[in-house]
């Protein structure tokens, strides 16, 4: 695949293929076997999903669509050559990928971070960027320093209103980002904070709206459905429970898979957990257990090591409220950060 040739890598500029590979391999080699299988003769490379609900598996991705997902991205934010991008995610997974394609696909200027927090804040100390793109562990874990990003997005799960809270009069435009490694991934963004909203005046709060060449419908269960144009399937199938607003815009309610039937009531454990946020400061999720009674009853799991109560009356109407609070010292999570409920679940019935 051909590289901009305004593309630079912190600075420096490259004569062919076979220097670049030798500086990032002397400098940053856990990226080397992405970057080659990019630079091949094939047509398509493998990447894998992120494994939040299940077993990482292997996706097979044009690269022509690659780059059509990346002249999106840069169109839709406006980054012209030269942009000045930082690098923070692994390249085993899309978005880690999908970072050098932008940068390969728009000319910029990148700049490369080991992912853990310490190394991202070293690099943010020092230097400004145009743009960047975290997990939501990455922004939390550098809230003070965002502010060096002129527009940032979050993918790879969902921002409490917490940390929203305390974005939203930063002068960084920050996103968030809706997609998957199956769509390349973000194919629909919503702003988080002020900035962001003077960017697209069709977006709006906790609504995600659809990058060009995009467009959303639902099945009977009132999951999305994702119709592209540039994407080899072009309707792409999901588990994630929307409100559909029109075919350009949805508000995302929570996955198929954590609909809790409880006596009959059917519940969103993504809508609990919205309304507990302001009043846990520490990771959780709400998840059920089978009940003889109930067939299935609505539990809250939390990453601490010490009891946890708390009064929940005033918050959560009756049929929300968790029958049991199990505490547990560590989650089980993907490499991005994402919380494996599922391995998590596991645990605390092995347990019990």
């Amino acid at each position: 695949m051909k590289i901009h040739p305004q593309f630079q890598l912190q600075n420096h500029s490259f004569s062919n293929t076979e220097e670049f590979l030798k500086y990032v391999k002397t400098h940053w080699p856990s990226h080397i076997s992405f970057l080659r299988q990019w630079l091949d003769n094939n047509d398509f490379i493998i990447a894998h999903t992120s494994g939040s609900t299940g077993k990482p598996k292997p996706v097979k991705i044009s690269k022509k669509a690659m780059v059509k997902s990346a002249e999106k991205t840069i169109n839709f934010f406006s980054l012209s050559p030269q942009t000045k991008a930082l690098l923070n995610l692994s390249s085993d997974f899309i978005a880690g990928k999908m970072m050098w394609v932008r940068a390969f696909t728009g000319g910029w200027n990148l700049f490369v971070s080991s992912p853990d927090n310490q190394s991202i804040r070293q690099i943010l100390q020092k230097e400004d960027f145009d743009f960047g793109a975290m997990v939501p562990l990455q922004l939390i874990a550098n809230l003070n320093d965002i502010h060096r990003f002129k527009k940032l997005i979050i993918g790879g799960g969902a921002l409490s209103q917490r940390y929203i809270d305390k974005i939203k009069n930063i002068e960084t435009a920050v996103f968030a980002t809706y997609g998957m490694t199956e769509t390349i991934t973000h194919i629909a963004v919503k702003p988080l904070n002020k900035k962001a909203g003077l960017y697209k005046t069709d977006l709006f709060e906790n609504v995600f709206a659809a990058l060009p060449g995009v467009s959303f419908d639902i099945d009977k269960r009132e999951c999305l459905r994702i119709k592209t144009s540039f994407l080899e399937e072009n309707i792409i199938q999901t588990n994630d429970i929307v409100e559909l607003i029109d075919s350009h815009h949805f508000e995302w309610k929570g996955r198929f898979d954590n609909v809790i039937n409880s006596g009959g009531i059917k519940l969103q454990a993504e809508e609990i957990e919205k309304k507990l946020t302001p009043y846990i400061d520490k990771s959780f999720f709400i998840s059920a257990l089978p009940d003889d009674k109930l067939g299935e009853k609505v539990v809250l799991i939390i990453e601490t090591e010490t009891p946890f109560h708390f009064t929940m009356e005033e918050v959560l109407s009756k049929y929300e409220i968790p029958k049991e609070i199990y505490t547990i010292p560590k989650f089980e999570y993907t490499s991005s950060g994402k919380i494996q409920r599922k391995k998590t679940m596991e645990k605390i019935k092995r347990r019990d």
